[in-house]
Order: structure tokens, then C-alpha cells, then sequence
């Protein structure tokens, strides 16, 4: 399992056009091997944004971009090594031995209180997703996001998720941090067996955690589960699923707000109450979505239980959107996918990053001054497990 954790206090943090990432000065990595009691491994790629600064941009203004390069294909095992010091070449000098390799074990990351940094777009990608985030108006850059692939050892496989904070980046941190772990935990102790109840139990034990914190804010959520040739799509709160198929937009997801009859409905049966105020929609005159994680002093209301979506894999699918309500709240679902597919399908040299921004450009364009992140995941990317190519050979 290789860990990777962006640093907010390095040095690339520092003012300038682009930041092209071709060292160590952003990452500070490690990998382990796994115990022979437990053969799998997982690669997990965990990006933290920092407290943005509060000034507003404007168009002239220079945009500062933290650009996160794709990082190189994991080895099944991989171990760190000492790199020795270099020594002449004179025969009288003796060359230093080179240690043993070292086998670090798992990094536990942490979140927590980011000091200011000039970025105001972050860009990234992996096997099979990409993402851009760009921080709004409002303040501080709330959104945050994780990606876990290879799964048990299959780069066919992943879990990744979109979270947007409210009230603070604290609950978006810690949700990014242990949501699909959990989620991944969870699997596991039921060995895959009624994966809906397994991602439940992920978010309800990922929101009890939160909540012991004693932190305040919360987050809305949405994740991607790839796994035995399934797409599960779970979230809590307004975060957005949204699947291409055959070009034809499909929501995977309902948002979670106020105004939904159902939700409304279990709001009042337990003892709240909804109202609306300059059209929004909101809780207790407070909060405008209905579940999420954290929340502390409207938990009694909002819930952190999922609601998830199980599709088999098929051609049909062609990329997968997981957005914050910052892309939605401007752009519809059928815009999203018109938008990008130009450059995720089709076409020799795919670009998904480059899509993921496009999105962000049209939200802006129309208005939108809240935090935006977008994430673009390859379903074609995923096709080679073996559950989809037997799915293939029945078709």
C-alpha cells in the first residue's frame, strides 16, 4: 500500500504561475510491505488542501496552480531505500556499503489546521481519475477528496470519494481521511457480502469517529465503489454522482436537502422543523442539506446514513462525475456529460483533467462563487478485471 499526502507548508506552496511536482519536496511518501497473514495490498493517494487565503480572485489577477503529477505505477511490493552518500572514485577512498532495504510500515495521515497558501486551483490524477478543485469566493477552500486504488492488489479496482465541508474544513478532512477506508474495512469483515450494508456501516463508523473529535462543521459526501465488476455510488448530502452512458446523462444520486418531501417529512416526525428563506431551503433556519457527516448540534436531524446505488459494469458506461454542489448548483447533469465526453471518449489522447476544469470554467462562468471540485473517473479504464470480461463474453 503506497500512501501519498500533499503538504500544505512545502516549499511549492509558494507564489508562482505553475507548479510543476518532479521531486519530494510536495510528497513525503512510504510504502510497506504486507504481513504474510494478509496478502492484498492497496494503493491509496490522499490529497489535502490547505486554509486558502480569503482574498477573492478576479480575471486579472494570476492564477496560482498547485499542479499534482500522476504518479508512477505501483509495484506490488515496494521498499524504500537509504540513498548513500557519494564517494570519490580514487582507489585509496573506499565506497560506503549500501544499507538494507527498509520496509516502512503503514503512515496513519492526519488533517487538521493548514496554514495559508497562495493556490487557488489544484489539479491531479492517478490510474483512471482526475480531478481539479478550485476554491471560491467565500473564503476558505472547504472541499477535499481521496482516491484508493488497487484494491487487494487489482489497479482494475477503487474507491474514491468527493467531500464538502461546511462550517470549516474539518469534517471534509477527516471524511477524505477514513471514509473509504472504513468503507473498505467494512467489505472485507463481511468478505463482500452485502456491499449496500457494508458502506452504510462505513459512513454511519466514519460520522461516529468525526463526532468524537468534538469538532464542529460538517460534510456532504459522495463515493464510487469499483469492485467485483459493480459500481457502487453511495453519498450523503448534495454532492453528485453522475454517469455517462452511451452519452446520455444519469444521475446516480439524489441530493439530500430540506425540500425533499422524505426528507422534510422524517425532519418534522423527529421533532424539527424546515422552513424557506430567500428561496433555501434550510434546517432548524440553519443548515440547507439534511444529511452529511458531523454536525454535531443538528445531529438529532442530520443523518450521516448513505443512500448507494449498486449498477453492474457494461460498455455502456463510459466515465463517471463525482462533483461538489458548487458544479451542480450552475450546470445539469446532461450539461456535465455534453461538456466532457468531447474529451474523455472517442478521441485518441483522452484528456479528463482538461475536462474536469472545462466544468469548472462553465460553473464560474455562470456565477458560481462557491468551492468546485470535480472528478472524472475512466470506467473504460476498469474494464480489464475479470469480472467485467466475463460479463463481456456473455453479452
Amino acid at each position: 500500500m503506497s500512501c501519498t499526502v500533499a503538504i500544505s507548508n512545502s516549499p511549492v506552496f509558494s507564489p508562482a504561475t505553475r507548479v510543476p511536482v518532479t521531486s519530494s519536496i510536495l510528497f513525503r511518501s512510504a510504502s510497506f510491505s504486507s504481513s504474510p497473514s494478509n496478502k492484498s495490498s492497496e494503493t491509496l493517494t490522499l490529497t489535502k488542501f490547505p486554509s486558502f487565503t480569503s482574498s477573492s480572485w478576479s480575471p486579472s489577477s494570476q492564477l496560482k496552480i498547485l499542479r499534482i503529477q500522476k504518479p508512477s505505477p505501483p509495484a506490488a511490493t515496494i521498499s524504500l531505500i537509504r540513498n548513500s552518500t557519494q564517494c570519490s572514485t580514487s582507489p585509496t577512498v573506499l565506497k560506503r556499503k549500501r544499507p538494507s532495504r527498509l520496509n516502512i510500515p503503514v503512515v496513519s495521515t492526519t488533517f487538521g489546521n493548514f496554514p495559508a497558501a497562495t493556490a487557488e486551483l489544484v489539479e491531479a490524477e492517478g490510474e483512471g481519475y482526475y480531478i481539479c478543485c478550485k476554491r471560491g469566493r467565500r473564503g476558505a477552500m472547504e472541499d477535499r477528496y481521496s482516491a484508493l486504488v488497487n484494491l487487494q492488489g487489482d489497479s482494475k479496482q477503487g474507491v474514491f470519494g468527493i467531500f464538502d465541508g461546511h462550517g470549516g474544513a474539518k469534517a471534509a478532512e477527516f471524511a477524505a481521511e477514513h471514509l473509504n477506508k472504513n468503507i473498505m474495512d467494512e467489505l472485507v469483515q463481511r468478505k463482500d457480502e452485502d456491499v449496500m450494508e457494508a458502506v452504510k456501516n462505513g459512513y454511519l463508523k466514519t460520522d461516529n469517529e468525526f463526532l468524537n473529535q468534538e469538532f464542529r462543521g460538517g460534510s456532504c459526501c459522495v463515493t464510487a465503489l469499483i469492485r467485483n465488476g459493480n459500481l457502487v455510488v453511495s453519498n450523503a448530502g448534495d454532492c453528485r454522482a453522475v454517469v455517462s452512458r452511451g452519452g446520455i446523462a444519469e444521475a446516480l444520486t439524489s441530493d439530500h436537502k430540506p425540500s425533499r418531501k422524505d426528507e422534510k417529512d422524517r425532519i418534522e416526525t423527529s421533532g424539527g422543523y424546515v422552513d424557506c428563506s430567500n428561496s433555501v431551503w434550510r434546517i432548524q433556519g440553519s443548515l440547507a442539506v439534511s444529511r452529511g457527516i458531523g454536525d454535531r448540534y443538528l445531529k438529532q436531524w442530520i443523518i450521516a446514513e448513505p443512500e448507494t446505488k449498486v449498477l453492474e459494469l457494461n460498455r455502456e458506461y463510459e466515465f463517471l462525475v463525482l462533483a461538489s454542489d458548487g458544479l451542480w448548483d450552475k450546470v445539469s447533469n446532461q450539461e456535465a456529460v455534453d461538456a466532457a465526453r468531447p474529451l474523455c471518449i472517442g478521441i485518441n489522447k483522452p484528456q479528463p483533467l482538461l475536462a474536469s476544469k472545462k466544468l469548472i470554467d462553465l460553473a464560474v462562468s455562470r456565477g458560481s462563487v462557491d468551492d468546485i471540485s470535480v472528478m472524472i473517473i475512466q470506467l473504460q479504464h476498469f474494464a480489464d478485471c475479470p469480472q467485467f470480461r466475463c460479463l463481456k463474453s456473455v453479452e
